[in-house]
């Protein structure tokens, strides 16, 4: 089940696994233009609880977040409520919600998406790093929790180019600027990120659980 599965890291997730013979479950507002196996149609900012479904579920991954980049001085407290609620509420009611599930598949595995300005202090990124910071600690707790049967981890990027970014990108000024930033000189493309989402959901990584793991092009540990 891939939440967010119609547009960026969460579409090219869905196409590289269901070119890999995956049923993919879309859970969104909208379905994506692949063949997924079911869609269900939800809002995560939705007050109600996500639909019901009777299959088990060998992975689960929540994709839909956020990007407001402000002054703190210029956020309000309702900036700060919505980066939480679908960033991390989200994922939260949709794990709970299909707990159930994952615990019916022998094995299974929950992928979180935070961000590398958890771990590494940017301008303006303290709305949002305040929300994906709650999102690292709840997929660590999981990970405990859930042991050993549902393997829980966490993927911290950098900027990737996709629709959510497109503010951020939407210049040569600041495309220069993001890249020049970056040790690897460009920024990151959601298939590069989904491909490590994909890892992480088989049985490859069946020895990995509690990690919170950057692909960030280095910005985060290395200075030039």
């Amino acid at each position: 089940m891939i939440a967010g599965a119609s547009s960026g890291i969460g579409y090219a997730l869905a196409k590289q696994l269901i070119d890999k013979q995956c049923g993919v479950i879309s859970i969104s507002r909208t379905m994506p233009d692949l063949p997924v196996a079911m869609h269900l149609s939800y809002d995560v900012m939705s007050e109600e609880q996500p639909p019901e479904i009777e299959i088990p579920l060998t992975g689960l991954v929540y994709c839909p977040g956020s990007i407001q980049l402000k002054p703190f001085k210029s956020l309000k407290q309702s900036d700060f409520l919505r980066d939480w609620e679908v960033n991390c509420m989200g994922a939260i009611k949709v794990i709970q919600k299909y707990l159930p599930n994952l615990k019916a598949a022998s094995n299974s595995s929950i992928v979180l998406f935070s961000t590398v300005a958890v771990g590494t202090g940017m301008l303006y990124h303290s709305s949002i790093a305040a929300a994906k910071g709650a999102v690292e600690g709840l997929g660590r707790s999981l990970a405990a929790e859930l042991a050993p049967n549902i393997r829980v981890n966490v993927i911290a990027p950098s900027l990737v180019k996709t629709p959510l970014s497109a503010k951020l990108t939407d210049a040569d000024t600041k495309l220069a600027s993001a890249i020049d930033r970056h040790p690897l000189k460009r920024i990151g493309n959601a298939d590069e990120v989904a491909a490590l989402a994909a890892f992480l959901l088989s049985e490859d990584a069946g020895w990995i659980t509690g990690q919170v793991i950057k692909a960030d092009g280095g910005i985060s540990s290395v200075k030039l």
